[in-house]
This record gives C-alpha cells, sequence and structure tokens, in this order.
C-alpha cells in the first residue's frame, strides 16, 4: 500500500473547497455543536455538547497533532460551513472511518456534503492508497443516506434499536466502501462526465465527544 502524507493542502470541487482548519474556526464549533438539531443527528446524547467538551474536541480531533479534519468551505464565498475529518486511521489494514458535520443548516440541501465526501474519498483512495473507510449513521438521517449511496458507501450491517430518539427506538447503519468500488465509480464517472456531485446535503453523525484514539496515534505516523 502506498505510503503517504496524509494532509492535502487543499482539496477543491466544483461546489466546495477543503483545506486544513485554522484555530479561528473553533468559534464556529461553538455555534454548531450547541445546536440541538446538530446533536440530534450527530449525538448518542440528547443534549448538545457543553461549551468546553467541545473546546477539548476542537484542540484534540481538529487542530491537535493527529488531527485528520478538513474544513469545509463554500468555492467562490470561502464561507465556512461545516468539517470533514477521518478518524482510526489504520496503516496496516488500509482502513479509516469517515465523518462528516455540515453545522450551517441554510447550507443543507445544496450538494456540499456529497461533493465534500467525495473529495475526501477520492482524496483517500488516489493518494493514501486506503482500502476501505466506513462509517456510521443514524437511520432517521435519511438524507445522509442517500449522499452516502451518491458516493459510492453500501449498507453493510446495523445495530439493531440503539437509538432512542424522537419517542421511538431507530438503528444504527453500518456503511463502507471498498477500493475497488470506488476505482469502478471513478471509471464510471469519467466516461459520463460527471464531476459527481449530489443534491442531497449529508449532514452527518460524528462522535463528536470523543478525543483520538490510540489506535490513531500508532498508525498515524505511517502517514506522515
Amino acid at each position: 500500500m502506498v505510503q503517504r502524507s496524509w494532509s492535502p493542502k487543499v482539496l477543491v470541487g466544483s461546489r466546495v473547497v477543503l483545506r486544513r482548519h485554522a484555530p479561528e474556526n473553533v468559534a464556529a464549533f461553538l455555534r454548531w455543536y450547541a445546536d440541538p438539531e446538530i446533536a440530534r443527528l450527530a449525538r448518542y446524547q440528547a443534549t448538545p455538547m457543553r461549551p468546553e467538551e467541545i473546546e477539548r474536541f476542537f484542540a484534540a480531533r481538529v487542530v491537535g497533532p493527529d488531527a485528520l479534519a478538513m474544513a469545509v468551505h463554500v468555492r467562490g464565498t470561502d464561507r465556512l460551513i461545516g468539517t470533514c475529518a477521518f478518524s482510526q486511521l489504520d496503516g496496516e489494514n488500509g482502513s479509516a472511518l469517515y465523518h462528516i458535520t455540515i453545522g450551517e443548516s441554510d447550507a443543507w440541501g445544496h450538494g456540499y456534503g456529497t461533493e465534500a465526501t467525495q473529495l475526501m474519498v477520492d482524496h483517500a483512495f488516489e493518494t493514501l492508497g486506503l482500502h476501505r473507510i466506513s462509517l456510521n449513521v443514524f437511520e432517521f438521517n435519511e438524507r445522509a443516506i442517500r449522499a452516502y449511496r451518491r458516493c459510492g458507501f453500501q449498507i453493510e450491517g446495523r445495530s439493531r434499536e440503539s437509538i432512542w430518539r424522537d419517542g421511538r427506538w431507530w438503528d444504527e447503519i453500518a456503511m463502507s466502501i471498498l477500493e475497488s468500488d470506488w476505482r469502478i465509480r471513478r471509471d464510471g464517472r469519467s466516461a459520463a462526465g460527471e464531476d459527481g456531485a449530489a443534491d442531497d446535503q449529508a449532514d452527518l453523525p460524528e462522535a463528536v465527544g470523543a478525543g483520538p484514539s490510540d489506535r490513531i496515534r500508532k498508525t498515524i505516523g505511517r502517514w506522515r
């Protein structure tokens, strides 16, 4: 497997530009993750994160030395609208877990999250040489599931009735995409002249309360 640096300077799409987070982006995180709707989509807990939790998360998982996060900006205006990241990067087995949150609700439904996801998937397979990317999404987040499918992710399992939300139990769905899946889709997009963008916006669950795991610390050095 190709061993290359994780950190791209920038990833550019037709709708969004991804770049590494700046320290001042913490102000946006404090606003996004205090939003009850973001908490509903992103957390097992029913309540939003506390400010001190958000600041610790930002320092460790977004701008820390082991961070694998990119800021999502609207191309043309450079407006910061969200964040996407890999975690649990396993260099030996070529796998990673993907997360994305579009924090600005007025940016939902414009295809920004779908394109950001496609850019990250392309980078993972084409540049990092990964073999597999996985993610988890709550069953009620149908918009996110549609966006993930458009990027080539397939449902591979579910944890039945693992979250209580909106007065009922819901499953947590496991999805993944393999390098071979991506290659087939990439060749198909190239032949059709498509850019891979979609109309649905991914506003996805993210384990926002967790810091970088020991597994990341052990494997991230392989990508520096």
